[in-house]
């Protein structure tokens, strides 16, 4: 279309969402809203940490909901800095026979001295997450707000961000989404009185970009950066078209002006030429265009229709309500201000239900996984460069997944282990001469898997192998056969590496070497050790889960003995002269430097794996008990939500909820209710999704257990859709603290334990059939 005037009276159709009832019933895509699930503020974002997410798993926008003025911060998840690499140092399989000796006789600073000069990788650091760019939207000549009149809100049911104002005696409406079916954001003005809308649109880039306005749309076409000395491969597009219902539209140099529209509509698209870790020759410019060309003769009721019917699938199958006190009626903000979560048990069910819309809007199948900052980042440099840190904060985004019922959002990570276990076989045979794969403690969108940053952080090489047991639970919580038979040989090559590469110990035991606690550091002097306790309770749960996959599969049964020898021989977990779980294979916690260290990793075998267990090892829970009172409850965002996590599978309901209120308050959460490490990371708010979760339900192998940790402050509520291993529907509902009826509902046949308090009772479920159990006692309905 030539550039010049263009009128339009298209798009008439609604994007109002639909009405929010306060009912409980059962979760479902038809089932009414609930009455937690919206975040709204009285004035627009100052910052980006108080401006709303949306996203449909590929594409994401932060809106912040200006008047006058508003920028939409725009993000595709496949845009990164660098290009395909290979990071493996050649001088390192060389080099670690020796490391190894120097660690067998405990000279730990030499040992992690030649590390860093021959076996870290090269460039020493990975390549970053991108932003794309900025969409901005200018009201000219816009009357001063009437007061009291400003309203925005991010509807976690609808998936939809508003933002609501009159000015001059006009109510002026905005809507923005993200369609996952459309591939693209959607934009809708409004305003209750003919030809009020004057609009100046332009998108903008941080990146070298060409940007050029053409009839009723703005193209914008550039490249992402190099970074550590990686040439920046990957090109990049996007494109927003505009309609106008009335007035008159104008292309020129700085965007588009649209002058007395009744209602402006927009639909957005981005694209990248990334393909894969080892492909960049897609065609961005060409994807946009036919996204747009496929929309465009669709209302934006239609795509908000379908958007949210697409994102209520998945998040209406979890339902929570802990009881509202007076505090829900106050702006969001003003309810994270107030640290008081014991008197808002909303303000947690919030928290919880905007986890899950996180996770949906960050994590769908055909995108990227969600990095450290899920699916949003406003940074060329973003903090740790917004990657895939796999030595604990990967996994905590995906620790809500399977249990609240979002397992398509597993899509994603599932796929990036599958091409890290390409890269991984080559750095297993390059750098350890080993079979399998390995990935050490992060990754980016080139899948690289050396050891970085310094050996002091980044030379462990479990990040696959925790990876797997992520694997494992999509199979554990779903059961399908195809499911298991897609992921075992992932798990096998895993496995195999470490059969491979485990060393003997002078107690005869098998350990990693080299390797360290996460980030910790030891009164050796040093970081590099063999055998830290976290490596073993990982390598316990990747053996016995790879074994038993073969089992089942009926396949590999030499393979599967051989794990099976090797989990034997590993060194078991050790209570320490201060009662403690020892972190390493020496007892050195008491005079570790770090004693409130952020990292609890020596606890993975309490949560999230099932090893440690108050009621089947009671030992070692209490030394567990006692490492978590030596570390401290407040830390950074993500490390407190692993704390609140771990009382709760210690049954320590109070105790988990006090962290849990920490967590939810002004230090650790964001007024728009992100995440504060500082800076904003996503991981924390998965991880305290999840520890409400626990607080309410735990599955540990064959076993149910119903209100576990339940805190004095919720002394009523009621949830339904939570999972359970096995393939199970949990619904709970309980009152003066005792529970009240629980609904059980198998996928499929199904032996299982299930207990409340001391209460325990085994059943065996038909699959479709619900069993009703009424009260503490457990007794069948």
């Amino acid at each position: 279309m030539d550039q010049g005037t263009v009128s339009r009276r298209m798009f008439l159709g609604s994007a109002a969402g639909l009405a929010c009832g306060p009912g409980i019933a059962r979760a479902g895509a038809d089932a009414a809203p609930d009455r937690d699930t919206m975040l709204w503020y009285d004035r627009p974002a100052s910052v980006w940490t108080e401006a709303l997410p949306i996203g449909n798993g590929r594409l994401g926008a932060m809106v912040f909901g200006g008047t006058a003025q508003e920028r939409v911060q725009l993000n595709d998840s496949s845009l990164w800095s660098g290009g395909p690499y290979d990071p493996v140092n050649p001088e390192a399989r060389a080099a670690l026979p020796k490391v190894r000796r120097l660690i067998a006789a405990g000279r730990y600073a030499e040992a992690e001295a030649l590390a860093n000069a021959r076996l870290m990788a090269r460039p020493l650091q990975q390549m970053s997450y991108q932003p794309v760019g900025d969409l901005r939207l200018a009201m000219p000549g816009l009357p001063p707000v009437t007061p009291g009149s400003y309203r925005r809100a991010l509807d976690l049911d609808s998936a939809r961000a508003t933002t609501d104002f009159t000015a001059g005696g006009v109510r002026f409406q905005r809507v923005m989404l993200a369609s996952p079916g459309d591939e693209l954001i959607g934009i809708e003005l409004r305003a209750d009185r003919p030809d009020a809308i004057d609009l100046d649109v332009a998108l903008e880039s941080s990146h070298p970009a060409t940007i050029a306005a053409a009839g009723d749309a703005i193209h914008l076409a550039g490249r992402a950066p190099a970074e550590h000395g990686v040439a920046g491969a990957l090109r990049f597009a996007a494109e927003l078209r505009v309609r106008a219902s009335g007035g008159q539209m104008l292309a020129g140099p700085d965007g588009l002006r649209v002058r007395g529209a009744d209602r402006v509509t927009m639909i957005l698209a981005m694209a990248t030429s990334y393909r894969r870790f080892d492909d960049t020759t897609g065609d961005p410019e060409a994807a946009v265009r036919a996204t747009l060309d496929k929309a465009a003769s669709r209302s934006f009721a239609r795509i908000a229709e379908d958007a949210t019917r697409a994102h209520r699938r998945l998040f209406r199958r979890v339902r929570l309500d802990l009881g509202r006190g007076a505090a829900a009626d106050r702006p969001t903000d003003a309810r994270i201000r107030a640290d008081n979560a014991a008197g808002d048990p909303g303000l947690a069910a919030l928290y919880f239900h905007y986890g899950r819309y996180l996770l949906i809007a960050a994590s769908r199948p055909g995108g990227q996984p969600a990095t450290l900052q899920g699916l949003w980042n406003d940074s060329v440099k973003p903090p740790w460069g917004s990657k895939y840190t796999i030595n604990i904060n990967t996994e905590m985004n995906y620790w809500p997944a399977e249990c609240t019922a979002l397992p398509e959002c597993t899509e994603p990570l599932i796929a990036m282990v599958r091409t890290l276990a390409i890269t991984g076989a080559r750095t297993a045979r390059d750098m350890y001469g080993a079979r399998g794969w390995v990935a050490h403690h992060n990754s980016d969108a080139w899948r690289a898997t050396a050891p970085i940053d310094g050996a002091q952080f980044g030379l462990w090489p479990m990040g696959g192998a925790w990876l797997c047991t992520h694997l494992w639970d999509r199979y554990d919580y779903g059961r399908d056969p195809e499911t298991l038979r897609a992921i075992y040989p992932l798990m096998r090559g895993a496995a195999l590496f470490f059969l491979d590469t485990l060393q003997t110990n002078a107690a005869g035991h098998l350990v990693t070497s080299p390797s360290l606690s996460p980030e910790n550091v030891h009164p050796g002097g040093a970081s590099l050790c063999a055998g830290p306790a976290m490596d073993q309770q990982i390598l316990r749960d990747l053996f016995a889960q790879t074994e038993r996959a073969a089992t089942l599969l009926g396949i590999d049964a030499a393979f599967a003995a051989s794990l099976s020898a090797a989990r034997a021989r590993l060194a078991p977990d050790q209570i320490g002269r201060l009662g403690q779980l020892q972190e390493w294979q020496e007892d050195w916690d008491g005079a570790a430097p770090e004693p409130h260290h952020r990292h609890v990793s020596h606890l993975y075998g309490l949560f999230p794996s099932g090893q440690i267990d108050p009621l089947r090892t009671p030992a070692l829970a209490a030394a567990a008990r006692r490492s978590l009172e030596l570390r401290g409850d407040e830390s950074t965002g993500w490390a407190t939500a692993w704390r609140a996590n771990l009382w709760a599978r210690l049954g320590a309901g109070d105790h988990a909820h006090r962290i849990l209120a920490f967590l939810l308050g002004p230090e650790r959460t964001y007024p728009n209710m992100f995440d504060a490490h500082p800076p904003f990371q996503i991981d924390g708010n998965f991880g305290g999704t999840r520890a409400i979760a626990e607080m309410l339900m735990q599955s540990i192998e064959d076993e149910i257990r119903l209100l576990p940790a339940l805190p004095a402050a919720w002394p009523e509520g009621r949830v339904t859709g939570l999972r359970a291993r096995g393939g199970c529907g949990v619904d709970l509902a309980w009152r003066d603290g005792r529970l009240t009826e629980a609904v059980l509902r198998p996928d499929r046949p199904l032996d299982i334990l299930v207990r409340a308090g001391p209460i325990a009772a085994r059943h065996h479920l038909q699959s479709g059939r619900p069993l009703r159990l009424l009260g503490p006692a457990l007794r069948k309905a």
